[in-house]
């Protein structure tokens, strides 16, 4: 983490006028990507043996919870969920399950089930409609909503399952219904409360103000133990800073899933929230395995990581630039690894078992061509670094290994070297 030199050389303008508020303990992660992920318009159901992979790369990473399907939708939901609860019972893991399922004893009966034939605790993650135009389209008053939670979570309780009780847009509830619904359900006996962004309209503040007030109202009912969900999704591009203001104010488990994939154009990255824990010094888990689990849900799920992806894109710690690299070039020469990490990046790359790439292109200087040859043990006479510079400047792209070296053999030739 930082040290003394990090904190003289790098100004951190968030605490300036005093940081945000530290979350009382670190905050916890539930990984929907195996459920909601799986909800994407663009994605396929891996095989199961690609879902106890992920399974197994979720638990090296620290994270706590995972959705792990909707055994109440068919039996190959239900078969799936039964291999990964067997899964994390045989190899003894620490991630715990969870499922989601709507407020019918139809979703919850398959969950009570499944944790008799293995053993397996599972959270019963039960979700229903809140929002004024849900109620709307649905033709619902409140109080049929209301009955739905309360036979529901009564139910799930008495088949021993703990509840997680999901109102669905709560960002777009209004308060005197959320008022009825919460405190229904604490009075049934659910554990925790998850206030959902599921349509991506939430913005930091209204996060804010909504955490706040479901924290005040818990507190009314004398029910400070029940914990505080946040699940967001991403359609106007805040899914990741709407999460940090939910933990700011309060909430103790976030959602995410691998990659952002979800509903629509998806869910809060999972992989930049770990990072940006750990950035802001919530968590301290070992990332280095990020890069694969993000590679493992890409090949199984059937969608690419774009190029310029935080984080496991393949251009996060790459550049061209001849400033760029100068100076990273220049910090590798002091001799601290940190400070290269750092010069022209605001994530570690070592965190992720990653290292900056300095590469050739039409906008480098001849410290890229230099580093580049020297790393890769080339020659770096001045003949040889003007001939691929030359080259690098009438192309359009990033130059491959390939034409790099078939230019310094060129040049080699031409001088006799």
């Amino acid at each position: 983490m930082s040290g003394p030199a990090e904190e003289r050389l790098i100004h951190d303008w968030a605490a300036a006028g005093g940081s945000a508020a530290r979350p009382a303990a670190p905050p916890m992660l539930d990984d929907e990507t195996l459920r909601d992920g799986l909800q994407s318009p663009s994605v396929k159901d891996p095989p199961v043996e690609a879902k106890l992979e992920i399974l197994h790369l979720m638990n090296g990473l620290g994270i706590e919870t995972a959705d792990v399907g909707l055994p109440g939708a068919g039996p190959r939901q239900r078969e799936a969920v039964e291999r990964l609860c067997r899964e994390i019972g045989d190899h003894k893991l620490r991630v715990r399950a969870n499922c989601a399922g709507r407020t019918v004893v139809a979703d919850i009966q398959p969950m009570a089930d499944l944790v008799q034939k293995t053993g397996v605790p599972i959270e019963a993650c039960i979700f229903i409609g809140s929002s004024p135009i849900r109620q709307y389209a649905e033709e619902w008053d409140i109080g049929h909503i209301l009955r739905h939670t309360e036979e529901a979570v009564r139910f799930a309780v008495g088949e021993g399952l703990e509840v997680m009780y999901v109102t669905e847009d709560t960002v777009r509830s209004h308060p005197d219904d959320l008022r009825q619904l919460f405190s229904a359900a604490v009075r049934a006996g659910a554990k925790r409360v998850c206030l959902t962004d599921t349509v991506g309209a939430a913005v930091p503040q209204g996060v804010r103000n909504l955490v706040t007030w479901v924290r005040k109202l818990l507190r009314e009912l004398g029910a400070e133990g029940v914990g505080v969900d946040w699940h967001g999704h991403r359609d106007r591009g805040l899914d990741v800073a709407n999460t940090l203001a939910a933990i700011e104010a309060g909430v103790t488990r976030v959602h995410g899933t691998a990659l952002g994939v979800g509903e629509r154009v998806g869910n809060t990255a999972i992989e930049q929230l770990l990072v940006n824990f750990k950035l802001l010094g919530w968590r301290d888990d070992d990332l280095t395995t990020l890069p694969d689990y993000c590679a493992a849900v890409s090949r199984a799920v059937g969608v690419p990581i774009p190029a310029n992806w935080p984080i496991v894109g393949r251009d996060a710690f790459r550049t061209a630039t001849g400033v760029h690299a100068a100076a990273v070039i220049k910090a590798q020469k002091k001799g601290a690894d940190w400070l290269a990490d750092r010069i022209y990046s605001g994530v570690p790359a070592s965190w992720v078992g990653r290292a900056q790439e300095i590469e050739i292109g039409h906008m480098s200087g001849g410290s890229n061509v230099l580093h580049y040859l020297r790393t890769r043990g080339l020659p770096t006479d001045q003949a040889v670094v003007d001939a691929v510079m030359a080259l690098a400047k009438r192309s359009e792209r990033l130059l491959t290994e390939q034409e790099v070296v078939e230019t310094v053999q060129a040049a080699a030739r031409r001088t006799g070297s």
